[in-house]
């Protein structure tokens, strides 16, 4: 019940929230278009009074179906992830077109004259129109939405992720269908409105083409940017208290399997008990075990297990993996068993060759799952690269550590639970390797350069897709700008001229770059030349400022036509 309310409540506030205003305006003319006027009709027929609740059934329908499974129906027929957008984004330009040209109308129900009249398509109903826009409606990512979507994305649709969407759905539905109902009561009782039916389909018309075309090039999303989130804070305080939490961890829907993971404490210096460690599951390959098989943590009872999530592009993992490597190293013959679970952030990184390179690249000899599709990650309700979970010989959580640092505390609990599963064994002297964790608040945040995930754009305007940029007079630290032509891709950018050009404001004592395809960048610093990069193959990250201390500076690379640019990345 306490689930269902909260996706309720979730609901609502996305109901009101800025994200729901692209497809206000068609919700609110739908609601009480009449259909068009044909061969034999008196009249046009007037809309069902059912009218507007169908075209927000039509809306939650689709939303609930595309956002529980749409993620996993289309991976299974290796189709693009955003088709069903597209296909929306059709529907819609079809379906005002008919409101438009009414000619174009009956064409589009031909298929469909076999049934009888009263039933053929959409005269009078909305249902498509509401199906058309759930495909294409996406609300504000709270931290319910972001529960739901981690479920669908990962294939752990239970009982409670469709209670949790179903109940999320309604409440999104209820202030929605407000705004159908008065588009309909203000239609029926303006008389204006009932003598111009033909000038209330135009603009009913319109308003869905407008949407249709706003959707190809992510106007909705600018605009989203320029309207301040008034709700933010809603659905903050929503999931603020302890039973919210554990609810909806945001890693995923909490189970039996991993609830006990709640009573271990992030970063502690003394062991803790949390429950029998969740097992490693819907992994898509192994390395480094023989012939590649799989393992059971059920199967290492008795062993001291350390499971790493990581992803070998990550730099915070890549300063983590030194001291993961050095226990393995030191321990794995006191009975230590390391299991790297790497749960990739960009599509490259589910690539096991380039998995495979990277491991080698960092000397890692002990066995990595390839969790491609984060089914360990949610399984664990994991949030962060690194991660490491602690598990004793009897296949107890007894420790966890979310992110960098903390490393000679989990060093000191590796050997207590290894003398703990036997006394009589000869443990080594702790391992020596620098612990490089930056100080809070002492670099630049992760900056990545693909329209699906950047944060700190400094240049103005629409950012995503093919278009001339420029660098803005004055930019603010932290901060990056392109010049140039480019078609910046979802998780990458690109240039489409012969060059272009990225500026960079970095606080940090190291700055790293992924790049990929093949061609040389050149790169100053604070005006100053420095050693090119060769970019060649598969993305890899690439050292652009290595210093012994954390300093400010302007970094400017010049981008090759059939390079990508992924992310910079700051220690």
């Amino acid at each position: 019940m306490e689930l269902i309310i909260i996706g309720l409540l979730g609901g609502l506030i996305t109901g009101i929230s800025p994200c729901i205003l692209p497809v206000l305006p068609v919700i609110f003319l739908t609601g009480g278009a009449q259909s068009a006027r044909f061969e034999g009709d008196a009249a046009p027929l007037p809309a069902r009074r059912s009218r507007p609740y169908l075209v927000i059934a039509g809306l939650v329908t689709s939303f609930t179906l595309v956002t529980l499974a749409g993620s996993l129906l289309l991976g299974a027929l290796n189709l693009p992830q955003d088709v069903i957008r597209w296909v929306g984004i059709a529907v819609l330009v079809l379906i005002g077109v008919g409101l438009l040209v009414p000619r174009f109308e009956q064409l589009l129900e031909k298929p469909f004259q076999w049934l009888p009249r009263r039933e053929v398509a959409n005269r009078g109903s909305g249902f498509a129109v509401g199906l058309a826009l759930g495909a294409v409606f996406v609300p504000c990512a709270g931290p319910v939405l972001a529960a739901i979507i981690v479920a669908g994305a990962t294939g752990r649709i239970g009982i409670d992720t469709v209670a949790l969407t179903a109940s999320f759905a309604i409440g999104v539905a209820i202030p929605l269908l407000g705004f159908a109902l008065a588009g309909r009561g203000l239609i029926e009782r303006i008389k204006a409105f009932r003598t111009r039916e033909r000038g209330l389909r135009v603009a009913a018309g319109v308003a869905m083409l407008a949407l249709a075309v706003g959707l190809v090039f992510n106007v909705p999303q600018l605009l989203q940017r320029f309207v301040p989130d008034y709700t933010a804070q809603l659905q903050r305080d929503l999931t603020a208290g302890d039973a919210a939490a554990e609810a909806l961890n945001l890693g995923g829907i909490v189970t039996d399997e991993n609830r006990e993971l709640d009573n271990c404490t992030n970063g502690a210096t003394e062991l803790e008990s949390c429950g029998t460690a969740p097992g490693i599951r819907g992994i898509d390959a192994w390395l480094n075990t023989p012939d590649g098989g799989g393992i059971d943590l059920a199967d290492l009872r008795g062993h001291v297990v350390l499971i790493d999530f990581w992803a070998y592009s990550c730099i915070n993992c890549q300063r983590s993996i030194p001291h993961v490597v050095a226990w393995d190293d030191a321990y794995r013959d006191a009975g230590l068993q390391v299991i790297g679970i790497h749960s990739p952030e960009y599509a490259f990184e589910k690539d096991a060759q380039n998995v495979a390179a990277g491991a080698r690249d960092f000397g890692i000899e002990y066995p990595v799952a390839l969790d491609n599709s984060l089914s360990t990650w949610t399984n664990y309700r994991n949030r962060y690269w690194p991660a490491h979970y602690l598990i004793d010989a009897d296949g107890t959580v007894r420790h966890i550590s979310f992110g960098e640092g903390n490393y000679a505390a989990t060093e000191a609990m590796i050997r207590e639970l290894l003398v703990d599963a036997d006394a009589d064994a000869a443990l080594p002297a702790a391992t020596d390797v620098t612990d490089d964790t930056p100080e809070a608040g002492s670099r630049t945040p992760e900056t990545f350069l693909g329209s699906s995930k950047f944060v700190n754009y400094a240049g103005g305007g629409r950012y995503g897709g093919e278009q001339t940029f420029g660098y803005p007079e004055a930019q603010p630290a932290d901060s990056f700008a392109l010049t140039g032509d480019w078609d910046v891709e979802s998780q990458f950018a690109t240039p489409t001229g012969d060059d272009g050009g990225i500026r960079l404001f970095y606080r940090a004592a190291e700055v790293r770059v992924v790049l990929a395809g093949e061609g040389r960048v050149d790169v100053t610093i604070d005006g100053k030349p420095s050693p090119s990069l060769d970019v060649g193959g598969t993305p890899r990250s690439y050292e652009l400022v290595s210093a012994d201390r954390s300093s400010e500076g302007v970094i400017e690379v010049t981008v090759p036509a059939g390079v990508q640019a992924y992310s910079f990345t700051f220690g």
